[in-house]
């Protein structure tokens, strides 16, 4: 778990540390203002509402405690081994197994399964599920990755500038045209790349910190690896028929995978490895 905290922290000196590199080689410190200004309120909004939004956009509606009893006492019971308050509980309308959790912080977070992950799962499958879910709000990652896509978002906007800067003639005060074209493929290329592959290294080490936590909560890992290897193959064969790509790195499984996707471009680690490391762990 350790490890896993210590990679996020890099990660993100990393992005704070391209940041800067950009402002400083553009020497457009004006535009960093700017678009520091209109990535922090993007994100904050995203982050202060994104509970609401998710739920909106997965049709995802409060589960109602008669029907869902069994369910309810699996999130009452894992959210008091964690030490948090018990979140909201939702249902989205989806045969797809799945889940995942919102919420800005453990007063104010909610835990959503599909009405398939409900019927597929084993009791003590559903635990590990939900003690990885409620890992994701004690771990503080809703705003870990509000954090990751502010740096990002400030970088495209940086590289946004540098591009019509080296279109019109120049940024930053650089005229040589032999400099623009190696500013425009460096800032509005290579950069927000960097930035992306760096935002999805963090959304893989915290899913990976997710695991280690729900294990670590329940002091049982069998129950959330076997879980995983359900919902990797439910994922393939029962398509998310609604919701949006942009959302897929908070699930606990990728709804919406690519046969063949790059590794660096994953929102998740490959399933394989995380049941490896749930497997390997030991409980003393």
């Amino acid at each position: 778990m350790i490890e896993n905290q210590i990679k996020t922290i890099v990660l993100l000196g990393f992005l704070t540390g391209l940041l800067i590199g950009l402002g400083g080689l553009i020497g457009g410190y004006n535009g960093l203002f700017f678009g520091l200004v209109f990535a922090l309120v993007v994100n904050f909004g995203s982050y202060w509402f994104s509970d609401k939004i998710v739920l909106a956009i997965y049709r995802a509606k409060e589960a109602q405690k008669a029907k869902y009893k069994k369910l309810y006492g699996v999130v009452e019971e894992v959210a008091k081994l964690a030490g948090i308050p018990t979140p909201k509980i939702y249902i989205i309308p989806s045969n797809q197994s799945n889940a995942f959790a919102t919420g800005r912080n453990k007063d104010n977070a909610v835990v959503a399964f599909t009405d398939g992950i409900l019927r597929l799962l084993s009791e003590e499958e559903l635990k590990g599920v939900t003690a990885h879910e409620i890992s994701h709000i004690k771990n503080k990652d809703i705003l870990v990755s509000a954090i990751a896509a502010t740096i990002a978002g400030i970088i495209s906007y940086i590289a946004m500038i540098a591009r019509w800067g080296a279109i019109f003639g120049g940024c930053g005060g650089r005229n040589e045209r032999n400099h623009n074209l190696l500013e425009l493929l460096i800032l509005s290329i290579i950069a927000p790349l960097i930035a992306l592959v760096i935002r999805l290294a963090i959304s893989r080490s915290r899913e990976y910190l997710a695991d280690e936590s729900g294990a670590a909560i329940l002091r049982n890992s069998s129950g959330l690896a076997g879980a995983l290897e359900k919902l990797e193959s439910s994922a393939k064969h029962s398509s998310m028929n609604f919701g949006n790509e942009s959302t897929s790195h908070l699930f606990i499984v990728n709804p919406f995978t690519l046969k063949g996707a790059v590794a660096l471009f994953r929102t998740h680690p490959e399933t394989k490895d995380r049941v490896n490391r749930l497997k390997s762990m030991k409980f003393y």
